[in-house]
Order: C-alpha cells, then structure tokens, then sequence
C-alpha cells in the first residue's frame, strides 16, 4: 500500500510524454517506419514471379498484368492498396417512461371486546382509547422518464493496405490518415477484415462490409490538450472513491 503514491508519481511523466511532443511546436507525424502498412508493402509474403514479356503483350490489350486495360485491379495480396469508403448516417431515438403508484389502508378496532376497554380507559392518559387499537395508512409513489437521442454522420475516404492473407482467402487491411493544420493534427485510422469479392471494380470498399471494423477518427494537439482533463485530474477521479 505504501508504494502505490510513489508508483503513481512514476506513471505521471510517462502519461504526459505523449503531450510533451507538440509543447511551443506542432505536432510531430508518426515515423513511416513505424507503419505496419510499410511492413506489409516491404515484407510481402507473396513472392513476385519474373515471367518473360512477349512482345505481343506489349501490344495486346488483354494481359495477365494489372495494369493492363482490362487486367483486375481490385486489392488481393498483401501489399495492395484499396480504398476505404466510411459514409455513417445514424440515427437513435429511444424513449422511457415507467409510473407506478400505491395506496394502502388498514384499520382494526376493539370498542367491545368483553368489556375491556371500557375498564381500562378511564385509567389511560387523556384521549388515549382501546376503541381504535390499529389505523394504518400508506402511500408510495414512483415514476421514471429517461430518453436517449443520438445521431451522427461522417463522411470520409482513405487508403488501406492489405497487410495479411488470412487461410480462407480473407484479407486483412489497415489505414493511416495523418493531416495536419497548424498546431492540431487531425487522425483517421481504419482496420479490419474484408473479403475479395466484396471489394468494387473501382477497387473500393463500404465500411458497412469490414468485419470487426474499428474506426478512429480523432486528432492531437494544443487545442484537443486544452479540452481534456490534466493528467492529475483523471488520475484523481478513479482513485477517489467519492
């Protein structure tokens, strides 16, 4: 228990270099040989076969190449590029409301009861009887409104690489989109699983078809800094239990 304040004074400079890259300058872009785009376009698993050219398919325009004019340029190795096309129109609307209420009463007397309340009355304090021994009266009411309204649209494109094969022939693609203005750095990064025949003859692809998508659209710098809690904050509200 002794060791949790100076571990957490150990944590605090490390959860505050990520805002100590862009203090007085702009925020700095993530290193190209960090990408595991990078990897998967370098490190390809799929070997490239050296056939001989013809010189019939110079001029033919039906050819094994992709870039041919009628070859299939859709992504299907690891390495190819397609692009993601992230249209979200939603919309949620949903409303509750629950009332419950309830009344009860319950009264029982003993004005005759082999003539005992008359012979103990005159001994009770003033206005003190055993005519009315039990009136009881309750009441309990409860109601509850609650409503939830969302809605969001986004509209956005951005390249893709085919970083894996899965064995089923899936492929497995990420993106990075880094764009920066001034000293905020806008992030849109995309990843998932996407089948071969779900990709267009434009080479593109719908989020709604990703499997387990994960889409982040966000950014970095002075400004979003500025809108979050400082670090001492955050670290406070999960700590204190009140």
């Amino acid at each position: 228990m002794r060791l949790r304040p100076a571990l957490i004074l150990m944590l605090l400079p490390a959860m505050a270099c990520s805002r100590l890259d862009h203090v007085g300058k702009a925020p700095s872009f993530t290193p190209q040989t960090q990408s595991a785009e990078r990897v998967a376009m370098a490190y390809s698993d799929v070997p490239t076969i050296a056939r001989p050219r013809r010189t019939t398919d110079q001029a033919s325009l039906w050819s094994h190449q992709k870039s041919s004019l009628l070859g299939d340029r859709r992504a299907m190795q690891q390495g190819d590029i397609l692009t993601v096309v992230i249209e979200i129109d939603d919309s949620a609307n949903i409303s509750n409301t629950t009332s419950r209420s309830r009344s009860g009463s319950e009264s029982m007397g003993i004005p005759s009861l082999l003539g005992i309340p008359q012979r103990i009355d005159p001994e009770l304090p003033v206005g003190a009887t055993l005519a009315d021994a039990v009136d009881l009266n309750s009441q309990a009411t409860s109601s509850g409104n609650g409503q939830v309204a969302r809605s969001e649209q986004l509209t956005l494109r951005i390249a893709a690489t085919v970083t894996n094969v899965m064995p089923n022939g899936v492929l497995a693609i990420q993106g990075a989109q880094e764009v920066r203005v001034n000293f905020e750095m806008r992030e849109l990064l995309v990843s998932g699983f996407v089948r071969p025949e779900d990709i267009s003859r434009q080479n593109e692809i719908g989020y709604d078809k990703i499997a387990s998508a994960k889409i982040s659209y966000g950014g970095r710098g002075q400004i979003t800094d500025v809108q979050q809690p400082r670090i001492g904050q955050q670290v406070l509200d999960v700590i204190l239990p009140f």
